[in-house]
């Protein structure tokens, strides 16, 4: 059965959706087998009427997903998502403890390979942790951050690579990750999902000139990561 997606913004313009973890935006060369789990054909059949995704946000990702209802929509605010007048803030949970602010600036390989580019990550600690379970054979405890982070650029797996790079691993990351924290996750507390999650979007809108935020609810698994490792998410921004 088809799941039926989260809608979570709409005008005549733009629709967002909160994709779930393990859902496509659009085939791949990686994926053709599963278009059935194919976020925009997924929309396209539950609303009815054709829209085209504007941006991507990485299969194992969760959160904001935005789509155009016309090509010039479309083409009005897709240039704009790899720039700073389109505001992309992610929540992650992360190995340690990290600065209460900062900014990775590293470059970054074009889609994991090739030249490099400039990459730019912002961002901001919610909470942190320390419990007592040894997560590797180094320490008796383990330490984790909640993030709030912000991609300036939009590079190919941008936050997971600029943490990786940081020695912050996003738990769950099996792609760039740690995977003595991801098996000690999956072993410890069943978790088998990536903890990072498209929570805020804002941007101008560029038809009827007016601010738009949007925000997508955690998923469950998720919330339920945060509440055993006794850390809060903040109401406010």
């Amino acid at each position: 059965m088809k799941p039926v997606l989260e809608i979570i913004f709409e005008d005549e313009h733009y629709i967002a959706i909160n994709k779930p973890a393990g859902v496509l935006v659009h085939r791949t060369s990686l994926a053709k087998e599963e278009q059935h789990l194919l976020a925009v054909q997924l929309l396209r059949d539950q609303m009815g009427q054709q829209v085209s995704p504007i941006h991507r946000i990485d299969r194992p990702t969760s959160g904001i997903l935005l789509f155009g209802k016309n090509a010039e929509a479309t083409s009005l605010l897709q240039p704009l998502f790899p720039t700073d007048q389109i505001k992309k803030i992610y929540l992650g949970l992360v190995r340690g403890y990290m600065e209460e602010h900062g900014i990775i600036d590293h470059p970054l390989k074009k889609k994991l390979y090739g030249e490099l580019q400039v990459a730019k990550t912002e961002f901001w600690k919610l909470d942190q942790t320390e419990i007592p379970y040894p997560s590797s054979s180094k320490y008796p405890t383990s330490r984790y951050a909640l993030m709030k982070i912000y991609p300036h650029t939009g590079r190919m797996h941008q936050i997971r690579r600029h943490m990786a790079h940081a020695r912050h691993y996003v738990i769950g990351d099996s792609t760039h990750g740690d995977n003595k924290q991801n098996n000690f996750f999956r072993n410890t507390f069943g978790l088998n999902n990536l903890l990072l999650h498209a929570w805020q979007l804002e941007f101008e809108h560029p038809v009827e000139k007016k601010k738009i935020s949007i925000k997508a609810e955690v998923p469950v698994y998720f919330m339920e990561i945060l509440d055993k490792l006794s850390l809060n998410l903040p109401n406010s921004n």
